[in-house]
């Protein structure tokens, strides 16, 4: 470290300025079908704030929300020409990776612009202060000066470049792109600014990129081939003023989209190391890419590193979703829910003789104001908007196998059902569930499409949204002092989605289960599950039948499953798809 360097970090602690960690709940992509599609998680800049709050590394207050960025700023990089076309929504689509008929256009460009203008007031915010900031959505480094690719409508670092040297700013920068692709689009809208160094690891090959200092890894290349080669970057790296860092996700071993072979702990060594080489440094840090279920994990370790936290553990078993849903629950009022009423509206026309109207509360418990006011507060009512839809309301009735939820919205001057679900209570054993009957997720305004496929029981697409309303149910269960949540899947699609927390009861379904998973695990999700609907999947031979069975998640953990049986019924079935 140079003695200037030095100097820096020292009049930087001494200060004892907090490292700004900028983020907006908008940052949730309203595109759900990028997950299935490519891996990528729509909610990762929520799963990192919610972790940070948690773990008490910043206050919810402490987060910087930003404004969009100007069209101003954005015209100092890309072309009139390129602007214009992202009014075009199969445009938009294109670069997004979605088919059109998804696309909510203006609500995707708003979250990249916050995006872009938070990347865009961080810069300005260290090159006048000094310290670092961190960015929970950007990167976006495929996005040229008259083109957008890979997920990058607007290039974020170079629109920041931009406005500094417009403030003024004349030191050299550099830009550290540790993301598992390569910096086409950067080095294209900065190529005629002799001030700036890019420097990038990749694990793809996309060519000469003059004059960035690229190098390409090999395939699956591991923590300490990485390790090594970004030394002799960051050795090779002139001193700068001020610094950009996007720490890319997809290094991960297993993502979706990246060829490298990183673990969670050797991206955290990396981000490490770039923090001591930029010591001192005025830097924003952004996260690029990163398309696994693993991914917000690294973004988290980002921020730790950023903020000092530099020994803290994320838990294997933390999972932001519910622990986020777990403290809102806690926060929920249960009078605003339906609990605390002396007399219900049934007990006041029993005791008058009069007839008893139709259900007013959910298993006895919720009312219709009391459901509403939850998925308010879960966040669920907040995204719909987003996705185009207003004047909610929410219905009960009672149905001969249970409970019935209706959610409705208003859009395009029509009414539309968005959620249904029908819930009761299952006595499994000793213990009593919540099982749920039913739950029908439906997006009217969207259509599918070739990267959406219709799915065996749909007939409009999802809303994206069935971790949120599992988890929510889940701290229903809770709430209502039941064992557990159980659901009898009709298709695989929908066993798979519960995979990770639910179980099936009988040990030789669930064996079978894992068997089918294993066995087809390189056909696409939705090929598969269309071919069980049509008979086109063998079992040892013989035609196989999906088959019912009850599966369930225990607030509690159970020793019901016997694991000798389950490895039993695994490693005695063979599954086979039936082509042609």
């Amino acid at each position: 470290m140079s003695l200037k360097r030095f100097g820096r970090r020292v009049v930087d602690r001494l200060r004892s300025r907090a490292p700004a960690i900028w983020y907006h709940p908008e940052y949730r992509l309203t595109l759900p079908g990028l997950r299935h599609a490519y891996g990528l998680e729509p909610r990762r800049a929520d799963y990192v704030a919610w972790f940070l709050i948690d773990q008490g590394v910043v206050t919810e207050g402490a987060l910087r929300p930003p404004q969009r960025v100007r069209y101003e700023d954005i015209a100092r990089i890309h072309t009139p020409a390129y602007l214009d076309s992202l009014n075009d929504p199969e445009v938009v689509a294109r670069v997004m990776g979605v088919d059109a008929v998804e696309l909510a256009r203006s609500d995707v460009m708003r979250t990249l612009r916050l995006a872009c203008g938070a990347t865009v007031s961080a810069a300005l915010a260290v090159a006048r202060d000094g310290g670092d900031a961190l960015n929970l959505l950007g990167g976006f480094h495929h996005a040229s000066p008259d083109r957008g690719s890979g997920f990058c409508l607007i290039n974020d670092i170079a629109v920041a470049v931009a406005r500094l040297r417009a403030e003024g700013f004349a030191g050299r920068v550099a830009v550290i792109d540790l993301d598992a692709h390569p910096p086409d689009g950067t080095v294209a809208c900065l190529a005629d600014d002799p001030q700036v160094w890019i420097g990038s690891l990749s694990g793809t090959d996309w060519g000469p990129l003059p004059p960035a200092d690229e190098t390409v890894l090999p395939d699956g290349c591991g923590d300490a081939t990485y390790l090594k080669a970004l030394d002799g970057l960051l050795d090779r790296m002139p001193e700068p003023e001020m610094a950009f860092v996007i720490a890319g996700g997809d290094v991960l071993a297993g993502d979706k989209m990246g060829a490298l072979g990183m673990s969670q702990e050797g991206a955290r060594a990396r981000d490490l190391r770039v923090d001591r080489a930029l010591a001192g440094v005025p830097t924003v840090w952004m996260p690029g890419g990163g398309y696994g279920k693993r991914a917000w994990r690294v973004l988290a370790g980002t921020a730790l590193t950023v903020t000092g936290h530099t020994e803290r553990v994320i838990p294997e078993s933390y999972s932001p979703l519910d622990r986020r849903f777990a403290v809102v629950a806690g926060r929920l009022e249960p009078e605003k829910l339906g609990e605390t009423e002396l007399f219900s509206m049934e007990d006041m026309h029993e005791a008058l003789g009069m007839p008893i109207p139709a259900r007013t509360r959910l298993l006895d418990y919720y009312t219709a104001e009391g459901l509403e006011y939850a998925l308010y507060r879960y966040g669920l009512l907040p995204h719909l908007q987003r996705l185009g839809y207003g004047d909610f309301e929410v219905k009960l009735d009672e149905q001969d196998s249970g409970d019935r939820i209706v959610l409705t919205g208003r859009a395009d001057d029509e009414v539309h059902v968005l959620v249904e679900l029908v819930l009761s209570r299952k006595v499994v054993g000793e213990d009593t569930l919540l099982f749920v009957h039913w739950l029908n997720l439906r997006h009217p305004r969207a259509a599918f499409g070739p990267r959406r496929p219709k799915l065996p029981g749909q007939d409009v697409p999802g809303l994206g949204m069935v971790r949120d309303v599992v988890t929510m149910l889940h701290q229903a269960a809770e709430r209502l002092h039941l064992a557990g949540l159980c659901y009898q899947p009709a298709y695989l699609h929908t066993a798979f989605v519960g995979r990770r927390h639910f179980r099936y009861l009988d040990p030789g379904r669930q064996g079978r289960f894992l068997a089918l998973l294993r066995d087809l695990a390189g056909v696409p999700l939705v090929k598969l599950t269309n071919a069980l609907s049509d008979g086109r999947v063998t079992l040892n031979g013989e035609p196989y039948i999906w088959e019912p069975g009850l599966m369930v998640r225990w607030e509690k953990p159970r020793r019901e499953i016997d694991d000798a049986e389950v490895a039993a019924a695994r490693d005695e079935s063979r599954f086979a798809l039936l082509t042609g």
